[in-house]
């Protein structure tokens, strides 16, 4: 594999604006791209990631320069050369394994730590798979892909803390309640934000969404996602006594629950708790509510400070992921070294060795007198002479010295032995 190069292109939220990404987006799928990407002369292996928040080609390629008819490629009638230059970046060889490596851990991902990108990773390779666009290199790669990012959730904590509004609501509720398996959950409201959070709360084991909002259509329509039920807002006050949870975020112009409201119905709820979460500018909910025992409220400027302590937290443990990414990375560099160097050492070893029995057939019939034992000693030491003389280059060959600039020393190392002469 001397002349093999690993190339990575591609496009993300980081550095290409949404409206750009949208025209790169696979909306047919991955099998026609994958076709045209395979009609592309140089490629060995190839494989395509899109997502929302990036398009990304990963090829083995032979060493003629590809780039350019890849960025054509993922870019089309999109915009022209000059155009997607600012956008385009292109990474080679190690940094392209870097690169891989650190998206799989979900570390170049917006929300850093989120655990999507890695099942994306795994659907684009079991299209690229199935396709037989991938293959020994790739497939390497791109399993080694998968164990950093166990690696990095499994020795970090960096999935761990909430850094979103819906979820630091879901770190709040547990830490109330415990675990939250058949909470009741009301939401007041059926705007976006609160779908967000009903999602998360019922995918944490949560039960029996009921829906209140002024437009009851709209209510039925979300009740039905959650296998729930929906009421008006004149129901309110009966719903308090049978939930748990509450997640309020009406257009209101102003208060629509206040102290007063709740405080009896404690009583009727023999001080269970409850647990507020106003989501909504202005505020639903009466801060008051906190002066009652057992009842929890937050609203969003708390969620948002619980997002960017998680944030920081998080960021700490980045810098423990990024070590592990950096480490395996090394590691995957070393074995793909291994085979440029395999197949020079494999032929160094076959030239000594015909060598050396050229010169036996031709040394041997001159002994006529050499008993058969003596005879295999002559073979003996012919075969431990061309050892000796290969031990050293051997060595360095394997040794961490040639992998540096490996590439290049192992193409002077053939041409020194002649490693290449046709036969």
């Amino acid at each position: 594999m001397p002349n093999e190069t690993i190339l990575l292109l591609g496009v993300n939220h980081k550095n290409t604006p949404l409206e750009v990404r949208e025209k790169l987006a696979l909306n047919s799928g991955y099998e026609e791209p994958l076709q045209a990407l395979g009609r592309i002369d140089g490629l060995r292996e190839y494989y395509l990631l899109s997502t929302c928040n990036r398009v990304e080609i990963l090829v083995s390629a032979d060493d003629e320069d590809v780039e350019k008819e890849l960025a054509g490629f993922l870019f089309g009638d999109a915009l022209t050369p000059d155009q997607y230059e600012k956008h385009l970046y292109c990474y080679r060889n190690k940094e392209a394994i870097h690169h891989l490596f650190m998206v799989a851990a979900s570390l170049d991902s917006m929300i850093v730590g989120e655990s999507q990108i890695l099942g994306q990773l795994k659907e684009a390779y079991r299209w690229s798979a199935d396709k037989k666009c991938t293959g020994p290199i790739l497939n390497k790669l791109l399993h080694k892909a998968f164990s950093v990012a166990k690696r990095v959730r499994s020795e970090t904590q960096i999935g761990s803390s909430a850094v979103s509004i819906s979820y630091a609501a879901i770190e709040l509720a547990k830490k109330i309640f415990g675990a939250l398996d058949n909470k009741r959950v009301l939401l007041i409201g059926a705007g976006e934000m609160a779908e967000l959070a009903a999602e998360h709360l019922v995918g944490n084991g949560a039960k029996d969404v009921v829906v209140a909002n002024r437009t009851l259509e709209r209510a039925l329509n979300l009740a039905k996602r959650f296998n729930g039920r929906a009421v008006g807002l004149d129901e309110l006050l009966e719903q308090l006594e049978q939930v748990d949870i509450i997640v309020s975020s009406t257009g209101a112009p102003g208060v629509i629950l206040h102290k007063g409201d709740v405080k009896p119905l404690m009583r009727n709820r023999r001080n269970k708790p409850l647990f507020f979460i106003d989501i909504a500018v202005p505020r639903d909910l009466d801060p008051a509510l906190n002066d009652l025992d057992n009842v929890y409220l937050y609203d969003i400027d708390d969620l948002n400070n619980v997002v960017e302590l998680n944030k920081a937290e998080r960021d700490k443990e980045a810098v423990k992921a990024s070590r592990i990414v950096d480490e395996e990375a090394l590691k995957f560099e070393s074995w793909l070294s291994g085979l440029a160097i395999t197949p020079t050492i494999a032929a160094l070893r076959q030239k000594g060795n015909k060598i050396s029995q050229m010169e036996l057939e031709r040394t041997l019939p001159r002994l006529k007198n050499l008993t058969p034992k003596e005879q295999k000693s002559v073979e003996k030491m012919a075969s431990a002479i061309v050892s000796r003389l290969l031990h050293d280059p051997l060595i360095y060959l394997k040794g961490e010295s040639c992998k540096d600039q490996s590439e290049m020393k192992v193409d002077l190392f053939r041409s020194v032995f002649d490693l290449d002469k046709k036969p």
